[in-house]
């Protein structure tokens, strides 16, 4: 019975080590992945753009005045190049999961027109990140649309802060839960 144990434990161990590995290997996946893009966007970076890894994630934010006109849905001049430059580095990029949030101020919009509010103009400011993002190389299959309205702002006394999108990018993580799995 103890060898047994001594086994599992050993197996165990091995799995944790593993698990450590992918960890560690996709925290300097993201920080790479980072430093790419912040260099990438540094014509940008006093213009609102900013780009972070937190937790194994990259997060790039782009305040609503970089990309779009007040509450409006096209993309100005200056936004789609940003974003082009964007897809340049994350279209090469393998196995990523990139989720692309829209974010209002609590100034609330009401239109009989689309978009109608800040859950709308939230979301269609994503869609229309994800439009230019597609064109420029990035994989379809690769994103998601999500508006978050004002529900998460970054600064509660800096309205324009909280006009942004943030493109949050990701490894899969599939390996790493293959690993976790239990064995049957």
């Amino acid at each position: 019975d103890l060898e047994q144990r001594q086994v599992e434990l050993a197996d165990r161990s091995k799995r944790v080590e593993e698990l450590e590995g992918l960890l560690a290997a996709r925290d300097a996946a993201a920080e790479a992945l980072r430093s790419q893009l912040a260099e990438a966007l540094l014509g940008f970076a006093n213009r609102g753009l900013t780009v972070e890894q937190r937790n194994g994630k990259v997060y790039v934010s782009l305040e609503a005045q970089l990309l779009f006109p007040s509450g409006s849905t096209r993309i100005n001049p200056d936004g789609q190049q940003a974003l082009r430059d964007l897809a340049a580095v994350i279209s090469t990029q393998d196995q990523l999961e990139i989720i692309v949030e829209g974010h209002t101020d609590t100034d609330q919009l009401s239109s009989a027109t689309i978009p109608r509010n800040n859950w709308e103009l939230s979301v269609l400011r994503s869609t229309a990140v994800i439009d230019i993002l597609t064109q420029s190389g990035v994989a379809p299959e690769a994103l998601a649309a999500s508006g978050r309205s004002e529900y998460h702002p970054v600064d509660e006394e800096d309205k324009a802060r909280n006009r942004r999108i943030e493109i949050i990018i990701a490894p899969n993580l599939d390996p790493l839960f293959d690993l976790i799995r239990l064995p049957e």
